[in-house]
C-alpha cells in the first residue's frame, strides 16, 4: 500500500510525488528530526506530544494521516515551499547516509508538485 500527493487539478498530467507508506513515515520522520523534534513521539504517531508544542511550517505535511484526511490549502502549499527548499539545501551538504539520496530526490519532487499548487491556485491531495 502507498499513497501519492498530487495537485487537485483534475488533470492527470500533472506531476505528483508517490511513496509507500513505509517510506513517506521515513521520509516524514527525517523532516521532523531536521524541525527539532521526533515524529514519534507526537499525538496520532504512538506519542501523546500536542501539535501545539511545535512550530513548523511543515506542520500540514508532517500532522497528515497517509490516506484521507482534509486536502491541503493552497496558502498551506505556499508556506512550506521555502522551508522544503531550505531542508533540501541542508541534507546536500550533509555526509551521505541511508536513505539521505532518496529523501532529497522526493522531496524535490514534492517542491515540484507544492510549486504546482500554488501556481495553479489548487488544493494537494493525499490518495
Amino acid at each position: 500500500m502507498g499513497l501519492t500527493l498530487f495537485p487537485g487539478d483534475g488533470e492527470i498530467s500533472s506531476p505528483d510525488v508517490s511513496w509507500s507508506c513505509i517510506s513517506f513515515n521515513a521520509f516524514r520522520e527525517r523532516l521532523a528530526q531536521v524541525e527539532g523534534f521526533s515524529l514519534p513521539e507526537m499525538w496520532g504517531f504512538g506519542g501523546d506530544r500536542p501539535w501545539s508544542d511545535i512550530s513548523t511550517t511543515l506542520e500540514p505535511l508532517l500532522d497528515h494521516p497517509d490516506v484521507g484526511g482534509d486536502n491541503l490549502s493552497t496558502a498551506d502549499c505556499a508556506a512550506m515551499l521555502p522551508r522544503l527548499q531550505a531542508i533540501i539545501d541542508e541534507w546536500q551538504e550533509e555526509p551521505d547516509q541511508p536513505l539521505l539520496q532518496q529523501h532529497i530526490q522526493d522531496a524535490r519532487q514534492l517542491t515540484v508538485v507544492l510549486r504546482f499548487c500554488v501556481d495553479e491556485s489548487v488544493e494537494l491531495i493525499f490518495l
